[in-house]
């Protein structure tokens, strides 16, 4: 893939959006990396911006949306190739430069087995085939998310580790009455539209998962985290409602509490030291889907430290840029290190995430269109990829 200006480059008369401020001025990138900042147009040519923001490459901890490419429609199996490569090319046009692909593992057993399920090997194996014939514009990294009461999850999370590289790993409870569905009638509601089910055969899927998700969560939880911790990956909550659910998780080692159901939960996982993430598709609706907790109100309250785009690529530059005016969040530049700065370090990346000296020069140019932001050019590592 190329699509290498010269090197250095020169990005001018751009709106530069540091960790700490926005300012007119200019970025020299030299070998990939950010070689200097300054105000004012700078020493020499070079791209003209036009005033538009220049924003480091947005991170993107948690998205499932390869799932969409991959099964367009139930029980149609896309080709893994093509479906890998129009993800990788909606992640980028959206304005991400690292994407951690959110792999569910484990299925239970009142699923269709024509789910997604055990073929995201598949999918991973995709992945690296495209990384190493160089054909990624993305970054990818790999997030596990795990279902605690499937029965085969630890089977085949084992058999996953043994084959294929991850940095991050999420453990998920979605049992009906719980979490994220405490209120059975979101519950009812989302499974409707999804499976098509009728509401007697969801009531009879209600009392099997509440029936066996405890006692095999209870089995498989402290199984899962000490698979991650043999494998060096970062842990992360999902989901976490009440404070004796991050009390549990913090005593597990999770860093990360992803989605926090309730308020009570935020600030419990903010007293914990956990990085705090919240949807970006929440801020840009005004609210969550399943009825939890505003991502606006949490960022207002200070307990929101990352956006993650979750179902929605696009929803990530857009939400940041809808909390640059909530108190607590800092202005412009603290919005932008929602989605840059923010889950680069909490994933230890730290060569990127901020537009800085020496980092990575994963760049985003933006314009404003119809008063939302639109990624209008994007490189990583100083090779532009869209």
């Amino acid at each position: 893939m190329e699509f290498r200006l010269s090197d250095p480059m020169v990005f001018t008369n751009a709106t530069v959006v540091t960790a700490e401020r926005a300012f007119l001025g200019h970025v020299v990138v030299e070998g990939g990396r950010i070689a200097e900042i300054g105000e004012g147009l700078g020493p020499r040519g070079g791209l003209d911006c036009g005033g538009d923001y220049l924003l480091p490459g947005l991170v993107e901890l948690h998205t499932d949306h390869l799932e969409a490419h991959y099964m367009p429609r139930p029980r149609v199996v896309w080709h893994a190739g093509s479906a890998v490569m129009a993800y990788d090319a909606q992640i980028v046009a959206a304005g991400i430069t690292t994407v951690f692909d959110s792999f569910r593992v484990g299925m239970d057993s009142y699923e269709e087995r024509g789910g997604v399920g055990e073929q995201v090997a598949i999918l991973a194996d995709t992945i690296e085939q495209a990384r190493a014939a160089d054909l990624l514009r993305a970054d990818h990294q790999t997030h596990l998310r795990c279902e605690i009461p499937s029965p085969n999850v630890v089977e085949f999370l084992e058999e996953f580790l043994s084959m294929h590289p991850a940095r991050l790993l999420s453990l998920m409870d979605h049992t009906p009455g719980q979490r994220q569905f405490r209120d059975i009638e979101k519950y009812f509601i989302y499974y409707r539209g999804k499976t098509g089910k009728t509401e007697a055969q969801l009531g009879e899927v209600v009392r099997e998962r509440q029936q066996v998700g405890s006692e095999r969560a209870a089995a498989n939880r402290p199984r899962i985290v000490a698979i991650a911790k043999a494998h060096g990956l970062t842990l992360a909550s999902h989901d976490d409602t009440t404070a004796e659910d991050v009390a549990l998780s913090h005593s597990e080692g999770v860093s990360i509490a992803e989605f926090p159901t309730t308020r009570e939960a935020a600030a419990a996982s903010r007293q914990a030291g956990m990085a705090t993430v919240m949807g970006a598709p929440n801020v840009v609706r005004g609210g969550s889907h399943s009825g939890n907790a505003s991502a606006r109100e949490l960022a207002e309250t200070g307990l929101l430290d990352i956006l993650s785009s979750d179902y929605v690529p696009a929803a990530l530059l857009m939400g940041a840029f809808r909390l640059a005016d909530a108190p607590n969040v800092g202005g412009l530049p603290g919005a932008i290190r929602l989605v840059t700065k923010n889950p680069a370090e909490a994933a230890a990346l730290f060569d990127r995430g901020e537009i800085a000296i020496g980092r990575r020069a994963d760049l985003v140019r933006v314009c404003a269109h119809q008063g939302e932001p639109v990624a209008r050019a994007v490189w990583r590592a100083g090779r532009r990829v869209a």
